[in-house]
């Protein structure tokens, strides 16, 4: 898969381009990575799909010096309305921001403040990063599971059944992938 603005915006649909070619590492995403698309709409993201390839309007950002993500990520949130305005300023057909921009300094809570603060947001970025992660098994799950019940090879009181302990009723293509990731989201909530 190829991430363009589009993916990051609204996520995978219809228009998104898959690719299986070799990218140097900086033009890969992982899980957990922090993305910025210095134009158009000028949005900081972290990756939550699969490794991907990224689009050349789009950086990964990478901390520098032993900063932790979290500190790097709200730095550059800090300055995106100074990037907006400056992408605006640029605009003929799409905005955007020079490479100039990043390196212009950004206010950053030192050592000691960053100590204290440090665990609570890790742990905080950590959660919406298992919450994305679980919105996106939701989905896959929403998916698979519809089109079943809208072509009545399983009924709302069938999937009531199943869900509620799986009985013996007729199980239907895909069922019981279903049940797992249904399971799987509700032992990460414990």
């Amino acid at each position: 898969m190829v991430i363009r603005i589009a993916e990051l915006n609204s996520g995978i649909g219809g228009s998104t381009v898959y690719n299986d070619i070799e990218a140097p590492d900086d033009n890969v995403a992982r899980p957990g990575d922090l993305l910025f698309a210095w134009s158009g709409s000028l949005t900081v993201a972290r990756w939550h799909r699969p490794e991907a390839i990224i689009n050349q309007h789009i950086f990964k950002v990478v901390p520098v010096d032993g900063r932790p993500q979290w500190l790097v990520e709200h730095a550059l949130r800090d300055k995106l309305a100074e990037f907006r305005a400056v992408a605006a300023d640029k605009a003929t057909t799409m905005g955007h921001i020079q490479r100039r921009h990043l390196n212009e300094p950004v206010s950053i809570p030192g050592g000691a403040e960053a100590r204290l603060i440090g665990p609570q947001l890790e742990a905080l970025t950590d959660q919406v990063a298992s919450f994305e992660s679980e919105n996106l098994v939701l989905a896959q799950t929403r998916d698979q599971f519809l089109p079943l019940l809208m072509s009545a090879k399983v009924t709302s009181r069938t999937s009531r059944t199943r869900s509620a302990g799986w009985s013996d009723a007729p199980e239907s293509p895909n069922q019981s992938e279903c049940q797992s990731r249904v399971s799987e989201c509700q032992s990460r909530r414990r």
